[in-house]
């Protein structure tokens, strides 16, 4: 078939679905659901990807956390051998620096496990911040971990640490909102009840879903042991220098530890070891569970709309019957006919996946716009949207396009 002869075809499509709109927007209903739905998650799990991707790296490529509980616990019953497991010690730390010739950084701080189910609050001369976290840490601990940069004041100091002082460096979000008009450093605060002067201002960092360092306010902890007897999960971190071998240091901390907490030479470690790649592939699990499910959804809308376009084109095929023996009559090929009903499925499902991709895409955009979400619609998924729609159209629109042709030209001329 000539170009021309393919021109002529989508223009008698194009002209099908102008002259019967009200049914060929009912048909690609489906269509348009299917791609908007798949388009707009797409679109947002791709922004969350690549800003997740940048913040796990902020971490430090070189950068591995110790931790008595998974690494990804976000609340709820453990399974008894974790909560048997014994407590990580402050003095880890110290021993793997000591032990252990490749690091560079070896630090431990302390949290709350389930800070959703105890919140912390912290006010200042009327002001209140709920829902922050209260961190104790070392003084290598913003070293270690480069997000905790401090932008005005100081971080805790060795002196700070040793005579478990009541000093507290705030988030920039509490400290908007403690301190809108005057400068935070050296003034009081009330953190859960008890005085501390602010010593610095964390750089701005509001992190995503609203938990970032911007919600942080770190005290030293020595501090944080003493005042919050409570809490008894230590956390470890540490960094390899660039001249040793990531991995090897890795097995050696791994060891060393094995050896301090006596665990059996035969036993499963009693300790989670996590670095940048293992943060980054939970987090990948998650997205590609939720692109799963998108996609069964997306699923179902583009058979609907498929079917749709199927009994549509077969009513068509049904209308059209004297049109296509009169064409056949004058010579139209078996292939013609195919094509032109082909093109025509293909025509309305094509437009239901650019529409889709326009509403997916403005989704996307009200998302970003509204809750300060990432959301990126890549090239990729605008032209799998496009691809699959048209997709769509050419399976389900065969079946009729084939009948069509199959028709005997003088049964067709004969239908009235």
């Amino acid at each position: 078939m000539t170009r021309a002869e393919i021109k002529e075809n989508l223009l008698v499509a194009l002209d099908t679905v102008r002259t019967r709109k009200v049914r060929s927007v009912l048909t690609i209903l489906g269509i348009v659901i299917g791609v908007t739905s798949v388009i707009a998650v797409a679109a947002i799990i791709d922004g969350l990807n690549g800003f997740m991707e940048d913040r796990i790296k902020s971490f430090g490529s070189r950068s591995i956390f110790i931790t008595r509980i998974p690494a990804g616990y976000t609340g709820g019953m453990l399974p008894h051998k974790i909560r048997m497991r014994k407590y990580l010690e402050i003095g880890d730390a110290r021993y793997l620096k000591d032990t252990v010739p490749g690091l560079d950084i070896s630090t431990a701080f302390m949290q709350r496990l389930d800070v959703a189910a105890t919140p912390e609050s912290i006010s200042y001369a009327g002001e209140h911040v709920e829902k922050m976290i209260v961190r104790g840490a070392q003084p290598d601990y913003a070293a270690a971990i480069a997000l905790f940069t401090v932008a005005t004041g100081r971080f805790i100091s060795e002196f700070d640490d040793e005579h478990a002082r009541n000093v507290v460096v705030i988030g920039a979000a509490i400290a908007d909102t403690l301190f809108p008009h005057t400068d935070p450093v050296g003034k009081q605060v009330r953190l859960d009840g008890q005085l501390y002067e602010v010593i610095g201002v964390f750089e701005k960092d509001p992190g995503i879903f609203g938990l970032g360092v911007d919600q942080f306010a770190v005290i030293p902890l020595s501090n944080y042991h003493k005042n919050f007897p409570g809490v008894r999960d230590v956390f470890l971190i540490f960094t390899v220098r660039e001249d040793a071998d990531l991995n090897a240091v890795r097995d050696q901390v791994v060891e060393a530890m094995r050896r301090r907490r006596r665990v059996p030479a035969r036993a499963e470690n009693d300790f989670d070891v996590a670095d940048s790649n293992y943060f980054l592939s939970l987090w990948n699990q998650l997205t590609g569970a939720m692109a799963l499910l998108t996609g069964a959804i997306g699923s179902i809308g583009l058979l609907v709309g498929g079917i749709g376009v199927m009994n549509i084109m077969l009513i068509s095929v049904t209308e059209r019957t004297a049109e296509i023996g009169i064409r056949k009559a004058i010579g139209a090929r078996k292939s013609d006919i195919r094509l032109q009903f082909l093109l025509e499925a293909i025509t309305l499902s094509g437009i239901g996946g650019v529409l889709g991709v326009m509403l997916g895409g403005l989704i996307a955009l009200a998302v970003r716009a509204a809750i300060s979400l990432p959301a990126t619609l890549s090239p990729f998924w605008v032209v799998m949207g496009v691809a699959i729609s048209v997709g769509v159209g050419l399976f389900f629109g065969y079946y009729p396009a084939n009948r069509a042709a199959q028709l005997d030209p003088i049964v067709c001329l004969r239908y009235e």
